[in-house]
């Protein structure tokens, strides 16, 4: 059922979108946390992301805990600000556009095992937002 579902999300974001960049996977992100809710994203999200690695040839590129990461940075986002606009969104919260904010949260030596590859692992650094340092 995930694999329609995110085709059509895909085809949404590069109906306007010269190259799949970072730019467009916040963008898919964003639509499938608006449309289907965080839980359901991370599946709909992650799981699209590695049949696309699986098909180009590069499943070593899937990344679990990056993937669930960024579903849960920009839904966080997404539901604090509420914008039915996804340039609207970007511009309000332009450090999702930095492939780099996960350092904000993780060692890099975290990201880098495969622990953190094959599957989730909480961050390392800080707690994402809306999350208390101790849980």
């Amino acid at each position: 059922m995930t694999e329609p579902a995110f085709d059509a999300l895909m085809a949404e974001v590069m109906a306007t979108a010269e190259r799949f960049g970072h730019r467009e996977h916040v963008h898919l992100t964003w639509l499938a946390v608006r449309r289907c809710g965080i839980p359901a994203a991370i599946d709909l999200v992650s799981d699209g992301i590695r049949r696309t690695a699986r098909y180009a040839g590069a499943p070593q590129k899937y990344h679990a805990t990056v993937s669930r990461a960024w579903v849960e940075l920009v839904g966080y986002h997404a539901a604090e600000s509420g914008d039915d606009d996804y340039d609207a969104f970007a511009d309000r919260h332009p450090a999702l556009l930095d492939k780099r904010l996960l350092t904000h949260y993780y060692r890099p030596a975290t990201l880098a095992a495969p622990r953190a590859k094959d599957g989730w692992v909480e961050p390392d650094l800080a707690p994402f937002p809306g999350q208390d340092a101790a849980a």
